[in-house]
């Protein structure tokens, strides 16, 4: 899966069904290459310049399926 591709997708809490929004940005593990973490930011970035939260950080292990359209992830 391209980057591009997972950024498109919505990011969802399974704990409370929340949308969390959309990946903005990923770390990985540069000896093994595998995906540590995703970044979904706090706050809109077009209206959120003004009081925003910092990016919410999911681990990889949070994740608990990769869909066609969504994420599932089970975070507090």
């Amino acid at each position: 899966m391209l980057f591009s591709e997972l950024k498109c997708k919505d990011v969802i809490n399974i704990r409370d069904c929340k949308k969390l929004g959309k990946v903005c940005d990923l770390e990985f593990d540069e000896c093994s290459g595998c995906i540590r973490k995703i970044m979904v930011p706090g706050c809109s970035r077009v209206l959120g310049f003004l009081n925003c939260e910092p990016d919410i950080v999911i681990l990889y292990k949070d994740i608990r399926q990769i869909g066609p359209d969504i994420i599932l992830v089970d975070i507090n």
